[in-house]
């Protein structure tokens, strides 16, 4: 009797332990867990960003907490926050600042499933970055307030330094816009050398109202009517006019230069795992390429959609760009030192 009762007390206790082994099994596996979070930083326009990052969450479970800010601003706060990474990823923004970051080791490589659709002149060698899409500069002007002023639309790099535009013109500063970065690297292309580049700037700026933050505010203040002239991406333009702007958009005729918004992995973020779905789904979705083109974006993927009204780069003379000089840290330091000290600082 008393074995028989240790037998059945071992034999509870073992299947016990089994049945508490078990139990796990019946959880769903860690991969296929969804939901949490991730900290990014944007440069596309706000709307856009939100709509984006809000169909991810319902499709995944995971918000995405962003700030949106321009190309310069992010990779200042990116070096400000190298030794703590407040986000784990960077999406939109143009290409040379994405470069940049590169170079001064702020962001990290990932080798996404998805890269593939993307031909190999639109990502980086190394898979630090890859680009979305792209969108030329060019001259936006509110036919209104021109025809007001006995003035012609300017057409060309030349037209935007002619006297009669004086204080008629805006752009954003290039310290905090990449889309006004990539003025100064498409003159220096137009003109020839970096002095010669500075000679133009100068007299550009004698035209100028006022530098903005961002590089697509220039081009919602022609839209309203407050100037009537603007530097920007012919993306921004064309979605003004497609909403009622009474605006024209120029590419400039000596040739003009185009970003290359892209993303990035942020070195050392705290949520690369849920940053990297994210990654996969922005360059993957049917329905985020979708959403891009309602931004009248030219997306850069084999296959991708396009807006009918969006202004393609093969529809323009552009300038041959060198991204890789354009967006090294000590070029683009020594172009930008050059204007804050024989222009920005008199603003």
């Amino acid at each position: 009797m008393k074995r028989m009762i240790i037998t059945l007390l071992l034999t509870a206790l073992l299947i016990g332990t089994l049945a508490a082994q078990g139990a796990p099994e019946a959880q769903a596996p860690a991969e296929e867990v969804t939901g949490g979070s991730v900290n990014a930083y944007t440069t596309l326009e706000e709307p856009l960003a939100a709509a984006l990052f809000d169909m991810f969450e319902k499709e995944t479970g995971i918000k995405v907490n962003f700030v949106r800010m321009s190309g310069g601003e992010t990779v200042a706060r990116l070096e400000a926050e190298a030794s703590n990474p407040q986000v784990s990823i960077w999406v939109g923004g143009v290409g040379l600042d994405h470069i940049t970051a590169k170079t001064k080791g702020l962001t990290t490589p990932y080798v996404s499933r998805y890269a593939s659709k993307t031909p190999a002149q639109y990502r980086d060698p190394e898979n630090y970055w890859i680009g979305l899409y792209v969108g030329p500069l060019t001259i936006v002007s509110n036919l209104d307030r021109v025809a007001e002023l006995g003035l012609e639309v300017p057409r060309s790099w030349a037209d935007l330094i002619k006297p009669e535009y004086k204080g008629l013109v805006r752009m954003a500063n290039p310290n905090s816009s990449g889309t006004a970065y990539n003025v100064l690297t498409t003159m220096r292309y137009v003109t020839g050398s970096e002095d010669a580049m500075m000679e133009y700037m100068k007299k550009l700026d004698k035209n100028m109202d006022q530098y903005t933050k961002s590089g697509s505010a220039p081009g919602k203040s022609v839209g309203i009517g407050e100037i009537p002239i603007a530097l920007g991406y012919a993306h921004d333009q064309v979605k003004l006019k497609d909403a009622g702007a009474n605006i024209e958009i120029v590419a400039p005729a000596e040739g003009t230069g185009f970003e290359l918004a892209s993303m990035s992995m942020v070195k050392g973020g705290a949520d690369a795992v849920n940053a990297k779905k994210l990654y996969d789904w922005i360059l993957s979705s049917p329905d985020a390429q979708k959403k891009f083109t309602e931004w009248y974006v030219v997306l850069v993927a084999d296959g991708a959609v396009k807006h009918p009204q969006a202004l393609s780069i093969d529809q323009i003379k552009t300038v041959d760009q060198d991204f890789l000089w354009d967006g090294d840290k000590v070029n683009k330091t020594r172009l930008l030192d050059r204007w804050s000290n024989e222009i920005g600082q008199y603003r």
